[in-house]
């Protein structure tokens, strides 16, 4: 097992909804991820070891890299493929560099939820000022997660997306904490909330303790 080193996130995605591949285009300094490949987010602390882990992955399989962010308290990468194979494969090398199994990852905990009902046009300028993805517009319902480890923002939008027609506004999937905007009628919202709750409560790993507030 690699020394003193913490997987934090350990997430597959099986089909990168439409929304979530092109947000992540407008983010990355690598190579842009294309609608429907699979992908794999790999979070670790602390951060330089993500080198390494690129390394091997990119040496050993076909995937291409969208995504490396390198702190010195957190590293995170993101790869992708077409091929679901490949984006396995990077993640078995990956366990494989850290002597770790998937299981020993961070579950994934929901340290908040926010629901905002009926916007208001100065609060919704506010929001798409800072968004890398869609508008929200006045009136709509907005959704924000804040997700411990961050990592584990990408598939949650990755699965409110594919559960409701909602817009995704901004995913932050690096640093201490996860956060997902997501914007649309209220019903929808309430849909992809549901996803999302599944998908991170659902996910398995180590015990990750601490207070969460959920609005």
């Amino acid at each position: 097992m690699a020394k003193d080193v913490d997987l934090r996130t350990f997430s597959y995605i099986d089909i990168l909804q439409p929304q979530l591949s092109s947000f992540l285009a407008t983010v990355s300094k690598g190579f842009h991820p294309l609608e429907y490949q699979a992908s794999l987010f790999i979070e670790i602390s602390p951060g330089m070891m993500i080198n390494v882990i690129t390394d091997a992955i990119l040496k050993n399989t076909d995937v291409i890299p969208s995504m490396q962010i390198v702190e010195r308290a957190y590293g995170m990468l993101e790869v992708h493929h077409t091929d679901q194979g490949q984006v396995k494969e990077a993640g078995r090398v990956a366990l494989e560099i850290l002597g770790m199994k998937e299981e020993d990852r961070l579950r994934p905990r929901i340290v908040s939820g926010q629901i905002i009902t009926g916007m208001d046009n100065y609060q919704t300028h506010l929001l798409n000022r800072m968004r890398h993805g869609a508008y929200i517009l006045a009136q709509e319902t907005l959704y924000v997660l804040e997700v411990h480890p961050a990592g584990y923002a990408a598939i949650a939008a990755n699965e409110a997306e594919k559960a409701s027609p909602i817009n995704v506004l901004e995913v932050k999937t690096f640093g201490a904490y996860g956060r997902v905007y997501l914007g649309g009628k209220e019903d929808e919202i309430k849909e992809a909330v549901k996803a999302v709750e599944h998908v991170l409560n659902s996910t398995p790993g180590r015990e990750n303790s601490g207070h969460s507030l959920v609005y």
